[in-house]
């Protein structure tokens, strides 16, 4: 929870008191359903938390904005940017359904009444939205085909809208050839922990 506070000094009462119920409720959870890798458990706040925190080193996401998370797992990054952001609405979506229970379970347990969480697959979800966020769920252009038409048209934001997906290492080659406009943000600009040296934020523009 330090890292949390020195990184995000301005959170209020409930936010840091949301925040530092997460650890324990994935705890409980990840003993029942495999949700997080056992061997970063040990390192929950800084290899989870922070690091979906880090798309809002990047981007204000508005009041009112919506924000897709596809393949979200047990709520990454989705779960800490919806206590960051209480007034924009997220929808988390997996095709794993037990997954998705946990989402629903740690979601309703922190009261966050800007979350919905959906057992589907991203091709099947139809509704549009001013933002995508992610977390390393497959290649770039694969991703890219599932998130085609879901980018409201109409841009709220500096950042037209678009995805910003969390991944690491040299992507040079993966971001190749897109047709979209591309830009990579560092994490370590801005995090100073070893484990972000190579880690980024991904911001592809879809909407002109």
């Amino acid at each position: 929870m330090t890292l949390i506070e020195h990184y995000f000094p301005d959170l209020c009462p409930l936010q840091l008191q949301q925040f530092a119920a997460l650890e324990g409720l994935y705890q409980t959870w990840n003993a029942q359903i495999n949700v997080i890798s056992r061997k970063d458990t040990d390192h929950f706040y800084e290899r989870h938390v922070l690091h979906s925190l880090a798309i809002a080193k990047i981007i204000q996401f508005l009041p009112g904005a919506s924000v897709l998370d596809i393949g979200t797992g047990g709520g990454f990054p989705g779960i800490p940017l919806a206590i960051l952001f209480p007034e924009v609405q997220f929808h988390l979506v997996d095709s794993i359904g037990k997954k998705i229970k946990v989402v629903q379970e740690v979601a309703g347990h922190l009261g966050l009444q800007n979350v919905e969480a959906s057992h589907v697959r991203a091709e099947n979800v139809k509704d549009r939205y001013d933002f995508i966020v992610s977390r390393a769920v497959t290649q770039m252009p694969i991703f890219l085909t599932w998130v085609k038409g879901k980018s409201a048209k109409k841009n709220l934001h500096p950042f037209k809208n678009g995805v910003f997906y969390l991944k690491g290492g040299d992507l040079s080659e993966e971001l190749a050839g897109l047709r979209y406009p591309v830009k990579e943000f560092p994490i370590a600009d801005f995090y100073t922990e070893e484990f972000f040296e190579t880690k980024k934020v991904v911001y592809v523009q879809l909407v002109p």
